[in-house]
């Protein structure tokens, strides 16, 4: 029997303001437990929360990005419930009125075709605490430093089938986030977690089956990893003849696998009322038109702009947009050379990206010390001819090194290309006198020695002979 999945995400974005959502704690990682903590996080009697205005701004910013519909009125509601990270014993949320409503994302798969999927809705909302466990103690132990951060839930429609399907969506939500800067959506601080409600169902249906929600995913591969893993458990009992219960299940990174935690007959019921010490949010035509006027252009039009203008790959688009700066990079360097964009592209998405890497620098930095104008200039240098893409390479390190151009380093160096045909045809002319025998056994049929003749020709013009006119004069003088 065929089955097919059907998979929708709750992701949580946590936005990057300097406080809290409802109090002036700063958000931080990595402090010490129970540092970054005031009475409202904690949750103290009479304490009164304030909404952060930064966080709805994000927000609304967020919703603008992934075409949505803003809303003009919303509200906040509590969410009752208990567990020892929650001091209040409920998390303010929002409920039956939410921020954003609608919308979707356009996002490329691996193969380069693209798919849309719908959201259903986008709330705000506060974070817990965490709980640390040690297998030495008999208890655990609560940090209350993340209780309050600010989070945007993200809520899909069921359009995702496959597990492929939800690692790209997360990967383009992740994109969208950062080039409008309401995240930096780190999975290793936590600032983007997701969960997943899966269902399978018989091929040609139309009713959805029982979803399963899988909780504790925070990377890429553990996403991909878990919702294959319960696609096919939850094939393996339909097969069996068994049935789907409704639940919650936790993965285990460690095994790969889904483990039950807790059935639909056990789930709490959160009497979700509004809160009363947060006024309703009412949110105006103007100030939508201004946040919109904020958003950079987006990273799914950037992308088709590259393959339908400059006639980029699809793979090559997808990689160099990834990185708002990088793209930003490679269309200031575009515009200061006389190279192709593919040559560009190339050149960035390895070279460049390459010295980052190992430097460890940002793309800010590096721009400092080798702005895109310079890597313009040595790439135009290497479309002309001056110095070949060997020499271009080493003098990208001494670029980065001394801050210098390319034209500077190539007269002080004196790198430049040979690429007078007269001059190389004397040099060659030289090593065909010199080394006869090999002449005699390439014309014989041994080709493979006209790898030796372009290497003694390299040798003898320090690696700066023209390639291309070498190997033309060459294989002329070898006939």
């Amino acid at each position: 029997m065929s089955y097919e999945s059907v998979i929708g995400l709750e992701v949580h974005v946590q936005l990057n303001t300097k406080t809290k959502v409802f109090c002036s704690c700063p958000l931080t990682f990595g402090e010490q437990p129970n540092t970054a903590v005031c009475p409202v996080c904690l949750g103290h009697p009479g304490t009164l929360p304030v909404l952060n205005k930064k966080a709805l701004h994000k927000a609304i910013q967020a919703g603008l990005a992934l075409h949505s519909e803003v809303n003009l009125f919303s509200q906040f509601d509590r969410k009752n419930y208990f567990y020892p990270d929650l001091p209040k014993g409920y998390q303010i949320t929002q409920n039956t009125y939410p921020i954003v409503t609608g919308g979707h994302v356009s996002m490329h798969l691996g193969d380069g075709t693209s798919k849309e999927i719908k959201i259903h809705h986008m709330h705000l909302e506060e974070d817990a605490g965490k709980l640390t466990h040690n297998e030495h103690e008999d208890f655990s132990r609560v940090d209350l430093n993340r209780a309050g951060t600010p989070l945007l839930e993200i809520v899909s429609e069921p359009d995702i089938r496959t597990s492929e399907e939800a690692y790209f969506y997360l990967r383009e939500l992740r994109t969208i986030m950062r080039y409008i800067d309401v995240s930096d959506v780190n999975l290793e601080e936590g600032s983007l977690r997701c969960d997943a409600n899966v269902s399978v169902r018989k091929v040609g249906e139309t009713k959805l089956g029982t979803k399963v929600e899988v909780k504790n995913l925070n990377s890429f591969n553990g996403i991909r990893k878990a919702i294959d893993y319960e696609i096919e458990r939850q094939i393996g009992v339909l097969e069996s003849g068994g049935t789907i219960e409704q639940e919650t299940r936790l993965f285990d990174a460690s095994k790969n696998i889904t483990a039950g935690m807790r059935s639909k007959g056990g789930a709490a019921d959160y009497r979700y009322v509004p809160d009363p010490d947060l006024p309703p949010i009412y949110v105006t035509e103007d100030l939508i038109a201004e946040l919109k006027k904020t958003l950079p252009e987006h990273p799914y039009t950037r992308r088709m702009r590259y393959h339908e203008t400059l006639d980029l790959p699809m793979q090559d688009c997808i990689v160099v947009t990834d990185d708002q700066d990088i793209a930003d990079y490679f269309e200031a360097t575009l515009a200061q050379t006389e190279q192709e964009a593919k040559k560009v592209t190339n050149w960035v998405l390895t070279e460049v990206m390459s010295r980052i890497n190992e430097h460890k620098l940002s793309v800010a930095e590096f721009s400092q010390k080798i702005p895109p104008a310079h890597t313009g200039e040595m790439l135009t240098l290497v479309k002309k001819g001056v110095i070949s893409g060997k020499i271009a390479k080493e003098l990208f390190d001494d670029m980065l090194e001394s801050g210098k151009t390319a034209s500077v380093l190539v007269e002080q160096k004196g790198l430049k290309q040979v690429s007078d045909s007269g001059e190389l045809e004397k040099i060659i002319d030289k090593i065909i006198e010199e080394n006869p025998n090999q002449v005699e056994q390439f014309k014989s049929g041994k080709d493979k020695l006209f790898g030796f003749f372009v290497g003694q020709l390299m040798k003898a013009t320090n690696g700066q002979a023209n390639p291309e006119l070498a190997n033309e004069i060459l294989r002329e003088k070898l006939k």
